[in-house]
């Protein structure tokens, strides 16, 4: 079990994420849409890994423990799937929109350049963007905190995959609003804002795990099942889709698995750590 000064540290670095890939839209003259699609696919292939080769794993071994080895596998595929489900439910009625990142292909055009419609347009595709993220990160940040507090190998691992995946959505996030403010610090704060609402699914993690869950075991399998079926679901329906669009398929694939073994070999240094 991790501390939990530590937890929420690392909630914090990995949520503040999104205000350094923010940061890299605002700083660089002209952010490559290739760039993009590479941190994309790294993404994705380390969400996929964590997810089945360590999370759902936990979770079979944590739900097989207190209720057998069928029910326990019986309860953590349903909950697996139930986390997919709550993603396809969240991303219905608050859509995830990837398709942000076609502003950035203006490069370095400034706000002179946009007429005044399009700067509202702009101004409200960045916060629609900012208030969706920031509802995604709620349950990461939630999530990370129970796994911290049950298992810090896991949790370190959940962290990192959740801020290599922050950062391309930090870029998705600020540039339309600076391009349509001109504003770097208001583009960065809402970025950066976006991403720190895991802080508050960690306290409420937090709270519930002080006051409300009796059987601690069995509340880890399930929410360890269902966030592998949610993290299932980010890298498949939100990630891959997106780097294909903006990289070739062998590029893609050459930096999925790539993401695939730096997070193989980051379990396996963690192991050893802890």
């Amino acid at each position: 079990m991790a501390d939990v000064h530590f937890s929420f540290l690392l909630i914090f670095i990995a949520g503040l994420a999104t205000g350094v890939g923010g940061l890299v839209a605002l700083l660089s003259k002209a952010t490559s849409t290739k760039f993009l699609s590479i941190c994309l696919s790294f993404s994705a292939g380390v969400m996929l890994y964590v997810s089945f080769a360590e999370i759902f794993r936990e979770a079979v071994e944590a739900l097989e423990y207190g209720y057998g080895d069928a029910m326990g596998l019986l309860i953590a595929t349903v909950a697996f799937f139930a986390g997919i489900l709550l993603m396809v439910i969240i991303d219905k009625f608050i859509p995830h929109n990837d398709d942000i990142t076609e502003i950035l292909d203006s490069k370095s055009e400034r706000k002179s350049q946009f007429s005044a419609g399009e700067q509202s347009e702009l101004k409200r595709t960045g916060v629609m963007s900012a208030m969706a993220l920031a509802i995604h990160n709620f349950p990461e940040g939630f999530i990370t905190f129970i796994a911290l507090m049950h298992d810090p190998v896991m949790g370190i691992a959940i962290a990192i995959a959740i801020i290599i995946h922050n950062m391309p959505e930090g870029i998705a996030t600020a540039a339309p609003i600076y391009y349509a403010t001109g504003s770097k610090v208001k583009a960065f704060l809402i970025s950066a804002g976006a991403g720190l609402v895991q802080l508050v699914g960690a306290f409420v993690a937090w709270i519930l795990l002080q006051n409300v869950f009796d059987d601690i075991e069995a509340v880890f399998g399930i929410v360890f099942a269902a966030v592998a079926g949610i993290m299932v679901f980010v890298a498949i329906h939100q990630l891959l889709p997106t780097a294909h669009k903006y990289g070739k398929h062998h590029l893609v694939m050459t930096w999925l698995f790539a993401g695939m073994a730096v997070m193989a070999l980051s379990l396996v240094i963690l192991e050893f750590a802890f």
